[in-house]
């Protein structure tokens, strides 16, 4: 079935966040060489849509809150919409 690669793959993905935020907080790294710049091209797309619905306030970015707990409700939701999705 196709939950158990998805699931890896979005748990993955969360690692993926954690770990740019985490080093979003050391301003002396150069988000344009390697492999930071890998990291940012594949986390920043996804939290620009959370970005532009939650602006930064006071400085501090709240949106990969919100970005987590979106995949994380997807991750929890998917073994239950999986069998009504094989039945078709």
């Amino acid at each position: 079935m196709i939950v158990a690669p998805l699931t890896i793959f979005l748990n993955a993905y969360l690692v993926l966040l954690l770990i740019r935020i985490l080093l979003s907080w050391f301003p002396n790294i150069n988000w344009l060489s390697p492999p930071f710049s890998i990291l940012s091209q594949l986390t920043d797309p996804y939290l620009n849509l959370f970005r532009s619905i939650i602006p930064p306030l006071g400085g501090i970015d709240f949106s990969p809150m919100l970005a987590f707990l979106l995949l994380n409700v997807i991750i929890s939701l998917l073994p239950r919409v999986a069998p009504v999705v094989s039945m078709y």
